[in-house]
């Protein structure tokens, strides 16, 4: 139990020194009602009062000021341990968003190089196996239309045979009919026979006198045109008439006519020529169908063989232009296999450079990843020294002591003493 303080007697020495009139203990209080007023300086005890209440006053303020700076100080201490909190918080919670980018996109390149390479090896085996497929397709087709081509031959070469056996026969009927053709005009005789089965045999074909006059200033006697429903020609002749009286002194021979004949086949843009000849009548060699080799697709006939004639080049034709057509398809189809073939290795390369394209981005957004890592380390080390600065500072600040600070201010360290006590 504190013991209760005392009132000492003082008197006063001068203005600055009160002498104790009794012994005194820490603690106890001083009787300024002890001091006679006849024995006082009122002068001097005012200005001693004065001096006291403004030293305590100084003591008082310096205290607040002190108790101020130090909250301040701890305010800005909590602050910065706070920021440093938030700033290692910060790092932690980016180190770890780092690593969860990073490992995912490791995972996700090594999966997209898996899948590129496994869709890479798919579609070149898938390609390759179509390209193989299409390739064999063509083959048999290939053979198919040889084979084909082998028949039309076969049967084509039995045609001539059975065209030969004709021939022979029509020959026999030579000198039956030679009577009747004297007696009428070789032209008007091809073109009735034309016409006796024409709705029959050619019923979209056209044989009509040609009557257009070439650049050159020559013509033939008739034009054999015939056209698909489509269009496209199936089969072109330029026919030539040939007769004269047998009292005429000058004999022509056919060979006379086959430069003419075929300068006009050229001019009115005709397949064939064909000179229908009653001329050396004595020349047997004349009696069957005869090639013109010196002159490409021209022949010499009797008029017994007209009709015969045109349904042998018409039937040739028509086969000939349906092989055209087939091998004109397969030369497409090859032609879109190279196609195939082409586009197949442009995807290949275009597909490579998507894929290298792919990688160089994953290894570009990695290494950017990097430097990122590599800059947030840095600001994590600046924080670190930051943060150790601040804890210097806070041990420093830590340690200080009252005792500390008024070691050189006795009177100071009494205040806070007396205030300790009062409190």
């Amino acid at each position: 139990m504190k013991a209760m303080a005392k009132k000492i007697k003082v008197s006063i020495q001068d203005e600055h020194t009160l002498i104790l009139q009794e012994n005194a203990q820490k603690g106890d209080l001083i009787d300024l009602k002890s001091i006679h007023e006849t024995d006082i300086d009122q002068t001097t005890i005012t200005t001693v009062i004065k001096s006291i209440k403004d030293n305590e006053f100084q003591a008082q303020l310096q205290k607040e000021k002190d108790s101020i700076e130090k909250e301040k100080e701890l305010e800005a201490r909590l602050k910065e341990q706070a920021i440093i909190t938030q700033s290692k918080e910060a790092i932690a919670k980016k180190e770890q968003e780092i690593f969860s980018l990073k490992s995912q996109i490791e995972t996700i390149a090594k999966q997209t190089e898996s899948d590129i390479k496994l869709q890479a090896l798919e579609n070149k085996q898938k390609l390759e196996d179509d390209f193989r497929q299409k390739i064999n397709d063509k083959e048999v087709e290939i053979n198919k239309i040889k084979h084909e081509k082998e028949l039309s031959e076969e049967k084509l070469k039995e045609e001539i045979r059975s065209s030969q056996t004709a021939l022979i026969s029509l020959k026999e009927m030579r000198s039956k009919m030679s009577t009747k053709m004297i007696g009428e005009s070789l032209e008007i005789h091809c073109e009735n026979e034309f016409n006796r089965i024409r709705s029959i045999a050619f019923p979209k074909a056209e044989f009509k006198k040609d009557n257009t006059v070439s650049a050159s200033g020559s013509k033939g006697d008739y034009i054999y045109r015939e056209l698909d429903d489509d269009g496209n020609e199936i089969l072109s002749i330029m026919f030539e008439m040939k007769n004269e009286d047998e009292l005429t002194a000058t004999k022509h021979k056919n060979k006379d006519f086959y430069k003419e004949l075929d300068k006009d086949r050229h001019e009115k843009n005709c397949e064939y020529a064909v000179l229908v000849s009653l001329l050396e009548k004595d020349n047997e060699f004349f009696d069957d169908i005869v090639t013109v080799h010196d002159y490409p697709n021209m022949y010499v006939i009797r008029p017994q063989h007209f009709i015969t004639m045109i349904g042998f080049l018409r039937q040739g034709n028509l086969k000939s232009q349906a092989l055209r057509q087939k091998i004109q398809i397969l030369n497409n189809q090859n032609i879109d296999v190279t196609n195939f073939e082409n586009n197949m290795n442009e995807f290949k390369m275009a597909f490579a450079h998507r894929t290298d394209l792919a990688f160089s981005q994953f290894t570009k957004a990695i290494n950017e990843i990097d430097r990122s890592i590599d800059q947030l380390n840095k600001v994590k080390e600046d924080l670190m020294k930051s943060g150790n600065n601040l804890r210097l500072a806070n041990n420093k600040a830590s340690d200080l002591s009252i005792k500390k600070l008024t070691a050189n201010s006795p009177s100071v360290a009494q205040a806070f003493e007396d205030k300790n006590r009062l409190t």
